[in-house]
């Protein structure tokens, strides 16, 4: 679970959405949702990953936004320390983000990597990005697909029909889908539906 998020979030108390937009506005009206009920069920999912927020409500809402804005001068810091230690690796290794990892393959993958142009290094991100073009549309399609269940299992797990509605959307069965998730409550009815929608389209 995220405490910072670049992306939009969208914010449910209970099954009604209560705010969506950028994760500190939300969190303000979260905030004040919570300060009139403290027993206010709240879940907060990131609008692209549906990855769920997690967010500090306690004390005054400026001190909630001033975690906020700790927790993401946090992240940036640890990103820049990184590519600050990249750097520091010495001459010879390009200022491109270039990140030394370690990779196990086989004698045989070393020897034929080390027999291309510009040696292993060279061939692999010429592979890597081979196959990223090659599978662009199926890894959209599949995050898509990941991120509208990963909601709809979250809140729409004890709606009517769920268990056939993530079967007819896995099928990609657009129709069937809206048909079976038009008894869910509403507000968990329509972002499962935009959410579908994405990986409906991811798809086409």
């Amino acid at each position: 679970m995220n405490t910072t998020n670049p992306h939009p979030v969208i914010a449910f108390a209970g099954a009604n959405r209560i705010a969506s937009g950028q994760l500190a506005l939300v969190a303000l009206k979260v905030k004040e949702l919570i300060d009139r009920n403290d027993s206010a069920t709240i879940l907060i999912f990131d609008d692209v990953t549906s990855e769920q927020v997690e967010i500090d409500f306690r004390g005054s809402a400026e001190q909630v936004l001033q975690r906020l804005s700790a927790s993401e001068a946090g992240a940036t810091a640890t990103e820049k320390a990184a590519d600050d230690q990249q750097t520091a690796r010495g001459p010879g290794r390009p200022k491109l983000g270039v990140i030394g990892r370690e990779v196990t393959l086989l004698p045989r993958h070393w020897d034929w990597l080390n027999q291309q142009p510009g040696g292993a290094s060279v061939a692999l991100r010429k592979l890597v990005e081979e196959a990223r073009r090659r599978n662009e549309e199926r890894d959209q399609m599949r995050l898509a697909q990941e991120s509208a269940y990963r909601f709809m299992s979250a809140m729409a797990g004890n709606q009517a029909d769920f268990e056939e509605a993530t079967r007819a959307f896995f099928a990609g069965d657009q129709l069937r889908f809206a048909e079976l998730s038009e008894p869910w409550q509403i507000d968990i009815r329509e972002h499962a539906r935009t959410l579908a929608t994405r990986a409906f389209g991811a798809a086409e």
